[in-house]
């Protein structure tokens, strides 16, 4: 149950990477929170207390510390869990979207087959930077006949903007940098 009234002490299990993946990126590595119980399993209640689990079919993570949130939130909604994964990792006919990160380009793939018409989709990834890889794979999901019912994160890097390119969609993160 949530009983916190702020999830800013999940930062202290948030640790920061200078440097990394090139010069002048901050990361935000998340594996300190991911091994520390209480804030883990903090971080699945918490997200999933702000989604209707009635109104979500799948949970779909974003490769790839996407899926060490979605599979637990899958389970927690009694839905299905799809991934969606970086170019040429799927083994299956699938639709493609390029995107635009904060230090680049790339493509995210999805299996065609893995949305049916309608079904409700939770998207769910670490963290929201640009907003690139979040409306990208919102994009497939609608291509795919899907409905987004959200887009959850662990972590919103707000002063990236990327919470504007995602203006027509329920989001919800638990912190903010």
């Amino acid at each position: 149950m949530i009983q916190e009234a702020s999830h800013e002490w999940l930062k202290e299990h948030i640790r920061d990477i200078p440097d990394f993946p090139k010069q002048g990126i901050v990361f935000k590595d998340i594996t300190p929170l991911l091994a520390h119980k209480k804030a883990f399993s903090y971080t699945i209640d918490a997200l999933a207390h702000n989604f209707d689990s009635d109104e979500v079919d799948k949970v779909l993570g974003i490769e790839a510390r996407g899926f060490m949130v979605a599979a637990p939130l899958a389970y927690r909604f009694t839905a299905g869990l799809i991934p969606v994964r970086k170019k040429g990792k799927l083994p299956w006919s699938v639709e493609a979207q390029e995107y635009e990160l904060e230090y680049g380009t790339d493509y995210l793939e999805i299996h065609k087959d893995a949305i049916e018409p309608g079904e409700r989709i939770l998207i769910v990834d670490d963290v929201l930077a640009t907003g690139g890889t979040a409306k990208a794979t919102a994009l497939l999901t609608e291509r795919c006949g899907g409905k987004v019912a959200g887009i959850a994160t662990i972590m919103e890097l707000g002063f990236l903007g990327g919470r504007r390119r995602l203006a027509e969609y329920d989001f919800f993160s638990l912190i903010s940098y």
